[in-house]
């Protein structure tokens, strides 16, 4: 499993939805649909409208990984920052039962209010 206490692994960029389809599509349920893609120089978080999966690729080959589920129904709370003047990151903290805290940063220009609108419709 990802360590999610690390910073350092989920400075994210908003990528294609296509991408990160790609690599989930074999372990979508039914009705389950890609709504956002992230991505670091290497790993992935996808959104879909049922949780998120984090995906850590590992290994110098990049074949090898590690695919977490999140599911949005274990969510006790969550919060969304937009970025501001000198911090121009926006960010996303989602409080699991018996995980916590995972936070995402985006960098980049991102609309995290439209997200979050989406984010609560299925959370909620």
């Amino acid at each position: 499993m990802i360590d999610f206490k690390s910073s350092a692994v989920f400075k994210l960029t908003p990528t294609k939805n296509d991408e990160g389809f790609k690599l989930v599509e074999p372990m979508l349920v039914d009705n389950e649909s890609v709504f956002a893609s992230f991505k670091t120089i290497r790993d992935m978080v996808v959104f879909t409208n049922k949780r998120a999966i984090a995906i850590n690729v590992q290994g110098i080959t990049g074949k090898k990984k590690d695919f977490t589920s999140l599911p949005y129904s274990k969510i006790q709370a969550f919060s969304v920052e937009t970025a501001g003047t000198l911090d121009l990151d926006c960010e996303i903290e989602l409080w699991f039962s018996a995980l916590g805290k995972v936070k995402f940063e985006i960098v980049g220009s991102f609309d995290i209010r439209s997200f979050n609108r989406l984010l609560s419709n299925y959370i909620l």
